[in-house]
């Protein structure tokens, strides 16, 4: 947790300026991190939770949901694709955009002090962060702008500047791919059902300081129109830690429930809240949520998250040459507008909690 002091100065971007604000000489995409092998899953557990009083007990049961996947979170091999999309849309000829892709994770390798200090070495001066998270929340924007001023810390003064790219909930290539995922879903149920878009949880606490909510229910009304769905609700998956600490809800499985009850004989389950499929989209949906939705007797479909899309991935060179281009148009649809660039200090505050500490893949 960065000190006020290091608030004020807003993490990750309080070098002083060794490029112009719209010119950089590298990308780096910041994710969470994940194991690639059972022997890396406990190292893995111990090094997201360290210093929190996680018991033993918890990170096994945490641990035997990698066991069904042979250890290996898919997110690091998911980013290394979206990197090498990403590389291959900036080199296009009608955009020419010649700048390196480096990778840095919160929590596994490659580390973001290791590419941090890569970055340094390489003679990179500011490098445009874009994180793997579409909405503002304190795991998914501020704690990510505090892990990169750690590194820039652990570095030295010759460390990169880092601001980051806006927050892109409700950018037109980011809502079109999960437009076609959703509808892809829908028709492989027949055309028509319920939509349950679903995003992790977080403490109610930190969710009064920020737009997470607001935000992931305005992705879903602008994906659920552009299908023609009138019936859809936002609810939560991924939700751990003590029970006396109130999370965002309803729970998928509660919510599968209701509209059981409800009458309706169909679901569509679409992970608008992730960018791609990582652990808790394949342990918390197709396991048990499918097998949920099994037991209730529902005809149950998964939309795939954003991935690779090539809108997505179009999206995410729009909104860098967006950066680098003063007085670009800035689009966003729906009711919300452009998210900002910069944070202001008392941005996404984590409140009374945190994200668990425990969770497969944040």
């Amino acid at each position: 947790m960065a000190t006020p002091v290091e608030e004020r100065k807003q993490p990750a971007d309080r070098a002083v300026a060794r490029l112009p604000e719209h010119e950089f000489d590298a990308i780096v995409l910041v994710s969470f991190g994940g194991p690639e092998g059972m022997d890396d899953v406990l190292p893995f557990l111990e090094n997201v939770t360290r210093g929190r009083g996680v018991p033993r007990e918890r990170l096994l049961a945490v641990a035997r949901h990698y066991e069904l996947f042979g250890g290996v979170s898919p997110i690091n091999a998911q980013n290394r694709a979206l990197i090498a999309a990403l590389e291959l849309e900036l080199e296009l000829l009608e955009h020419g955009i010649e700048l390196p892709v480096y990778f840095g994770n919160r929590n596994w390798h490659p580390l973001l002090t290791d590419t941090m200090r890569q970055m340094r070495d390489d003679g990179i001066r500011r490098a445009l962060a874009v994180f793997t998270s579409a909405y503002s929340s304190y795991s998914g924007c501020r704690q990510y702008r505090e892990d990169l001023f750690r590194a820039q810390q652990a570095v030295g003064d010759d460390a990169p500047e880092v601001p980051r790219l806006r927050m892109f909930f409700n950018h037109p290539g980011f809502v079109g791919a999960n437009v076609d995922r959703v509808r892809d879903a829908l028709e492989s149920i027949g055309g028509a059902g319920h939509i349950a878009f679903t995003a992790h949880s977080i403490p109610v606490a930190m969710a009064k300081n920020c737009a997470y909510e607001a935000q992931l229910r305005e992705t879903a009304r602008l994906v659920a129109e552009a299908v023609g769905v009138d019936d859809w609700e936002v609810v939560y998956q991924s939700r751990s830690g003590s029970p006396q600490v109130p999370w965002l809800g309803p729970d998928i499985s509660v919510h599968l429930e209701s509209i059981a009850e409800r009458g309706m004989t169909s679901v569509v389950v679409a992970p608008i809240g992730f960018v791609s499929d990582h652990l808790e989209v394949l342990f918390d949906l197709d396991v048990e949520a499918k097998e949920k939705a099994a037991q209730l007797g529902l005809t149950f479909a998964r939309a795939g998250t954003a991935g690779t899309h090539p809108l997505f991935v179009a999206g995410l060179r729009e909104l860098i040459v967006e950066r680098m281009t003063p007085g670009a148009e800035r689009p966003a649809l729906g009711r919300l507008g452009p998210s900002h660039d910069v944070c202001a200090p008392d941005c996404c505050l984590p409140g009374n909690g945190r994200l668990s500490p425990w969770d497969a893949d944040g």
